[in-house]
Formats: C-alpha cells, sequence, structure tokens
C-alpha cells in the first residue's frame, strides 16, 4: 500500500507542474498574440493592396 501511495503522490505532483507549465505558456501566447494583433491595427494605414 505504501508504494501506491508514493507513486500517487509524485503523479499528483507531476499533473500540477504540468498543468502550472501549460498556464504560463497559454497566457504567455494570448499575450503575443494581442501585442501582434495591435500592432497590426496600428500599422493598417500603411498597407496597401
Amino acid at each position: 500500500m505504501e508504494k501506491i501511495y508514493k507513486s500517487m503522490k509524485r503523479v499528483g505532483a507531476g499533473n500540477i507542474v504540468i498543468g502550472v507549465l501549460i498556464m504560463v505558456v497559454g497566457i504567455s501566447v494570448g499575450i503575443v498574440s494581442i501585442i501582434t494583433g495591435a500592432k497590426l491595427l496600428k500599422a493598417k494605414s500603411d498597407i496597401t493592396f
């Protein structure tokens, strides 16, 4: 039984770490998308077709 609890503890800690990393990456990608979108909107008048 002790091995099961140790395994569950490691898996749970690993899941928390992965979740935090995914959140950080998601927030970073969102911020970069907002910044690049704002730059595109700012330069909208300079674009000619």
